[in-house]
């Protein structure tokens, strides 16, 4: 029998290893940025064509490679960093397990130029496919030159399924975002197509934040720094009111090396408690300076998830440095006990000789004694109901009791405490007596009869108090709206509750679905035109789906340097901040684009469509406490049976529920 485990190629061994290396564009950038980073480097540049498929370049003025450096570096664990294994546990780098050029070369074409400021001349080294090419001298600067062609050229189902430019190009933007952000000393540069997307210079981090994610974050920034022997938090967290549902820029970074922590999140979140809406969230650039053996950040292929030897303790120590934070955002003035050498401000003299003030009043005055009708002389339920309403009964109404129509209330509610239906006062305030010989003229005398609260009375019982006291038409609703949330009414079965926001979810969205497979828009024009300021990746996103709003019915005018003005709005957004919606819809966008492949590009347009549409209606539905008259829930009660799906909203909530007559026949016993 022959034996069946042999030794891998060193060609094969390379594409497995930059299987778990080298997974798109943005890797190889991420790559070789960090390489230039440990070189020493105080200028990176990034150049790329095609969002990195056709062209990758990275260059920087490192300190460079000897001609022997240069060509041992594209061998397989080949490092400078790391010489037992005691290292990987006091790392101060960013790469350091030798993979990184040798995975880069296996599935791409490589040219290096390199030199050393000790060299006259530099090396030029070609590989390609793990197949040494040439190696000669070369006249080029100081520092070291990549250039990266046709990756996965020699990997065909590997370049199948990269996505679309724009997505790749989204995940270069990520990955160079989270390097200029841990160094702000370096200059940066980046471009795709000729086209310059960041220009970054040598700065401080608040103004390396501020240039790359805009001019207008930095008023939202509070600064955040404590110092312990565990470990020091320093960075900024953002105000809440730049608190926003989707986009929000969050970064935790620990020794210059971005990393991903759900449970840090949880405790930056917590401070924000109460201050900003539920589902929403603040943007934060959180940096950690701890020993470098109390973490491992060799846990995961990307080094994104590292592991803390003292995680409890530092989620205590983030907790308290956020809420300190936010605390001294209040601006609460402090209290200065060193008064010394200041000037002395005489105090206001004492406090004898001062007195309450005291009410004057006529405890003679009636105000219905000369200009009020003469009533009997036994006190009615309409002189109980005058003295109860204070000064509004100063100025008596000799017409009528019913206010303007602004006062008046089309449809019936439920009571908040108790769950019983109440008759409207119809401007008497908390009153909850009410004559019922009706609102006429306060010539007409008085009744002892009186219309008390019931509870859920009868739809005759309550028509006919209605009509009576002239609260309502003769014909009475059809409909109920409890606590400003949901939509009550009657069918065969019981009674069927909706939420009245989630309805209007589906009904716009339905709507705003049609309008881009019509490419059919209502727009708006607005009055005075807003500026939309963007990044330059969400400029890019917002670029790949402008057909997209265009049918819903925007209209942005490009004005260079990723500003868009906002000329014309979809209709129905009336009291809707259209700049948040713009950032919320693109920040939807660049999810979907970021998880779909470019091969099937109808599933991607029908995924971007559904969240453009969601995210449209989102920002348009009535929202929870809205009151609404008896015609417009009936509306919603119409339009939302004819959509696609009544039952639940886009995104899987329910919207409705039948609370049957058995089980409240069974609950009343």
């Amino acid at each position: 029998m022959s034996d069946i485990i042999q030794l891998l190629p060193d060609s094969v061994a390379n594409q497995i290893a930059a299987g778990e290396v080298i997974q798109r564009p943005a890797s190889v950038i991420k790559e070789l940025v960090e390489n230039s980073v440990d070189a020493g480097a105080t200028s990176i540049n990034v150049v790329c064509v095609d969002s990195g498929r056709t062209i990758i370049q990275v260059v920087d003025n490192g300190k460079g490679m000897s001609e022997t450096d240069a060509r041992l570096s594209f061998e397989r664990h080949a490092t400078s960093k790391i010489r037992k294994a005691d290292d990987l546990f006091n790392l101060h780098t960013m790469g350091f397990r030798g993979e990184a050029l040798a995975s880069i070369a296996a599935v791409s074409q490589v040219e290096l130029r390199t030199r050393m400021a000790d060299d006259e001349v530099g090396t030029l080294l070609t590989v390609a496919g793990s197949r040494f090419v040439s190696q000669e001298p070369c006249s080029c600067p100081v520092g070291s030159n990549f250039k990266i062609e046709n990756l996965f050229f020699n990997v065909p189902a590997r370049r199948k399924f990269l996505k679309s430019n724009t997505t790749e190009l989204n995940n270069i933007v990520s990955a160079f975002e989270r390097i200029a952000l841990v160094y702000p000393e370096i200059a940066f540069s980046l471009y795709n197509n000729n086209n310059e997307m960041y220009n970054l210079r040598s700065c401080g981090l608040r103004q390396r934040i501020v240039d790359i994610f805009g001019k207008k974050i930095n008023q939202h920034l509070l600064p955040l720094d404590v110092d312990t022997s565990m470990c020091r938090i320093s960075g900024f967290v953002g105000k809440p009111e730049s608190a926003r549902k989707k986009g929000a820029h969050q970064y935790f970074f620990v020794n210059g090396r971005y990393m991903k922590h759900p449970y840090f999140h949880k405790a930056v979140m917590m401070a924000y408690d109460r201050l900003v809406p539920e589902g929403e969230q603040v943007p934060y650039f959180i940096y950690f300076n701890v020993n470098a053996d109390d973490i491992d950040v060799n846990i995961h292929p990307t080094k994104t998830e590292i592991k803390f030897g003292n995680e409890q303790a530092i989620w205590q120590i983030l907790s308290a440095a956020v809420k300190d934070a936010v605390g001294m955002f209040n601006d609460v003035t402090a209290i200065e006990f060193d008064t010394e050498g200041q000037p002395d401000i005489p105090a206001v003299g004492g406090l004898g000789g001062v007195t309450a003030p005291k009410v004057q009043y006529n405890p003679e005055y009636n105000p219905f004694k000369e200009s009020a009708p003469k009533r009997p002389t036994a006190p009615s339920e309409w002189d109980k109901l005058y003295a109860g309403l204070g000064d509004m009964s100063r100025q008596p109404r000799q017409t009528s009791f019913l206010p303007d129509d602004s006062e008046i209330v089309p449809s019936r509610n439920f009571n908040s405490d108790d769950a019983e239906m109440t008759i409207p006062s119809r401007g008497f305030g908390d009153a909850d007596v009410l004559p019922s010989d009706g609102f006429g003229d306060l010539d007409e005398p008085a009744t002892d009869e009186i219309v008390q609260s019931r509870t859920l009375p009868s739809d005759t019982e309550l028509q006919s108090a209605a009509t009576n006291d002239g609260l309502m038409a003769e014909k009475s609703p059809d409909h109920y709206q409890f606590k400003g949330k949901y939509i009550m009414t009657a069918v065969k079965s019981g009674l069927m509750i909706i939420d009245q926001r989630r309805a209007h979810i589906r009904i716009l969205y339905d709507r705003y679905l049609a309008q881009m497979a019509d490419h059919h828009s209502y727009p708006q024009k607005l009055m005075f035109p807003e500026a939309l300021h963007l990044t330059p990746a969400d400029g890019n996103v917002l670029a790949s789906v402008m057909t997209e709003m265009q049918s819903l019915g925007f209209e942005l005018s490009d004005l260079g340097g990723n500003t868009y003005a906002v000329n014309a709005v979809p209709s129905g957004l009336e009291g809707v901040n259209c700049i948040s919606l713009l950032q919320d819809l693109i920040a939807s966008a660049r999810d979907v684009s970021s998880s779909s492949a470019a091969s099937v590009d109808a599933t991607l347009v029908s995924n971007v469509n559904h969240e453009l549409a969601l995210g449209m209606a989102r920002g348009a539905a009535i929202g929870y406490g809205e009151v609404l008259s008896n015609e417009e829930m009936e509306t919603i009660i119409n339009s939302l049976f004819a959509c696609t799906n009544c039952n639940y909203t886009p995104d899987g909530k329910k919207i409705l529920a039948v609370y049957h007559q058995t089980d409240m026949e069974q609950l009343l016993g």
